[in-house]
């Protein structure tokens, strides 16, 4: 079980971000993961970086397995695209590189002007995304040719003419059990942001169901975990960084429907300090931090990605890197 380091691009400038990720494996963490966003959630952190772009850049600074994360392949972006940017960067970083995918939110997908669709039909187009996304990946490592017809995505004849000897794996990101029981039926693995222990175990049970439906084997496959916590040397310290950072933790509302960070700005307005605790651990405890990561680790993830929603991420990886992650693993 390897733990890892989510870096926000959503949150902070592009240089910060790499120097991030470097401090994070020099102190102990296993791997990156970002997620794919064309703006942030709100407008006070000013920054979205291009998910594909940085972790080309962060690659060539760490060692650990680098990964995109919630890449929706059906808006922004033509599955062919999403499959493309990932064989290259596998192809720089040879087996350290595993895809995401998810089937969207509005804030970054609603930007191209279309309809935007019913949670069930996006769930329907990422599933026919990821068959044509590992069907690139198998006829390009073999050499050959293909084209798809399906109910949402054309594609003509053809290959990618940059491979790597290995494809890397496809996992669907999902914080629902329907999901994660087809996702365990046809995508190598398996990625939740689900908060609490209780639901990260039923998500990793629909998953483990769906695997076995189809004579495979959920215990071989990659199960991540994404964590958002709030640490800061003192309680105080934590939870005002949680609310001022991380707010969009306490709400209720179902956030795939949202279309831009000024709307998040004005549904954040009632958020209260409780509703962020409720939302996600919030200590300065970092036993507190670490029993609830051992919990998630007694679950059967096999990596767990960390994102401490405060400003001073340096001193939460030396601290984490010090006293949780050795503890966790051993």
């Amino acid at each position: 079980m390897r733990i890892g380091y989510a870096a926000t691009l959503e949150q902070f400038a592009p240089a910060e971000v790499i120097d991030h990720c470097v401090a994070a494996e020099r102190h102990g963490f296993d791997g990156i993961v970002a997620t794919d966003h064309f703006q942030p959630w709100l407008t006070r952190h000013e920054a979205a970086s291009h998910v594909w772009t940085m972790l080309g850049a962060i690659g060539a600074h760490i060692r650990g397995d680098l990964a995109p994360v919630a890449v929706t392949p059906t808006f922004r972006t033509h599955p062919a695209v999403v499959a493309q940017a990932a064989a290259t960067l596998a192809t720089l970083y040879p087996g350290r590189v595993w895809l995401g995918v998810g089937s969207g939110d509005a804030l970054n997908e609603h930007i191209v002007g279309r309809y935007w669709p019913e949670a069930g039909e996006r769930i329907d187009d990422m599933f026919e995304a990821l068959e044509i996304i590992r069907g690139l990946f198998a006829a390009s490592a073999a050499g050959r040719t293909i084209r798809h017809r399906g109910s949402r995505f054309r594609l003509e004849s053809t290959r990618l003419w940059t491979m790597p000897a290995t494809p890397p794996p496809v996992l669907v990101a999902t914080s629902g059990p329907i999901t994660a029981r087809r996702a365990g039926q046809v995508a190598d693995g398996l990625v939740t942001n689900a908060e609490g222990v209780d639901r990260a175990a039923r998500v990793l049970e629909r998953f483990a169901a769906g695997a076995r439906e189809r004579g495979r084997d959920p215990e071989t496959m990659p199960r991540v975990l994404h964590v958002h916590l709030s640490w800061a040397p003192t309680e105080e310290e934590a939870m005002a960084g949680a609310v001022q950072e991380w707010p969009i933790a306490g709400l209720r509302v179902r956030r795939g429907d949202v279309r831009s960070p000024a709307d998040f700005e004005r549904l954040v307005r009632s958020v209260t300090a409780a509703d962020v605790a409720a939302g996600m651990l919030v200590s300065a405890d970092l036993d507190v931090h670490r029993a609830r990561l051992q919990q998630y680790a007694d679950l059967g993830f096999t990596r767990i990605y960390l994102h401490n929603v405060g400003r001073d991420q340096r001193t939460w990886i030396e601290q984490f890197g010090a006293h949780v992650l050795p503890k966790v693993r051993a």
